[in-house]
């Protein structure tokens, strides 16, 4: 049995967490069965893909990256905005398992900041769906498929940027460790950072070269 209130792992010490209970499943198992859903999600897009006709590799690996980065965004980031009391589950239940062991690397997942769950309720309830719409307008090459992503990205990245100013204005002190500092909070967001930049410049230079076409085509009626 699992006693409850116990202190927690999280900086700051002091950081009121009534009820809390400790993690239940390993640090290992937690990130490998991420790791290993988030491969066969990917891996189920990149064969259906192949089975679109006259689709690009370029698109290929876009609607990967749109499926993967969706079902986070609507899944992961959904359960911990709409389950405040995660830190208190006294069963292991996986979803709250992960942002017991993530909030190592920033406390505010944990102590329920408001600048990250608005963040956070922004990107699942907009952002998530919105990504799998682009999935969708790929595939079906729809006309606002360039436009729908730069969108997305834009939505990204600004999130992104509010998500680490808002931490060095307030003293960029949420970590239990280095360790935990720079693979939780820095490498675990920093595909975020610069996926969405290179598919906002991808995206830019479709629209660019259409919008060329069309000019050059409206001159010679």
């Amino acid at each position: 049995m699992v006693a409850q209130g116990e202190a927690h792992p999280y900086v700051p010490q002091d950081l009121k967490l009534p009820d809390f209970v400790p993690i239940f499943l390993s640090q290992s198992h937690i990130v490998g069965v991420y790791g290993l859903s988030s491969f066969l999600v990917v891996l189920f897009m990149w064969i259906l893909s192949g089975f679109v006709p006259k689709l690009s590799k370029t698109d290929r690996v876009l609607m990967c990256w749109w499926i993967f980065t969706g079902l986070t965004h609507m899944v992961l980031e959904g359960y911990f905005v709409f389950t405040p009391d995660f830190y208190k589950k006294t069963t292991p239940v996986y979803l709250a398992e992960v942002w017991k062991e993530y909030s190592k690397g920033d406390s505010r997942y944990v102590g329920r900041d408001s600048g990250v769950v608005s963040v956070e309720g922004i990107t699942a309830v907009i952002e998530g769906p919105a990504c799998l719409l682009a999935v969708y307008a790929i595939a079906a090459k729809k006309s606002y498929r360039h436009v729908l992503q730069i969108a997305i990205c834009l939505g990204q990245l600004y999130g992104t940027a509010v998500y680490f100013i808002t931490a060095l204005l307030e003293g960029d002190n949420f970590a239990a460790s280095p360790f935990y500092y720079y693979a939780y909070y820095v490498f675990a967001n920093h595909f975020w950072v610069w996926i969405p930049t290179l598919i906002v410049i991808h995206c830019w230079k479709k629209i660019c070269a259409a919008v060329k076409v069309h000019e050059q085509k409206t001159k010679t009626r």
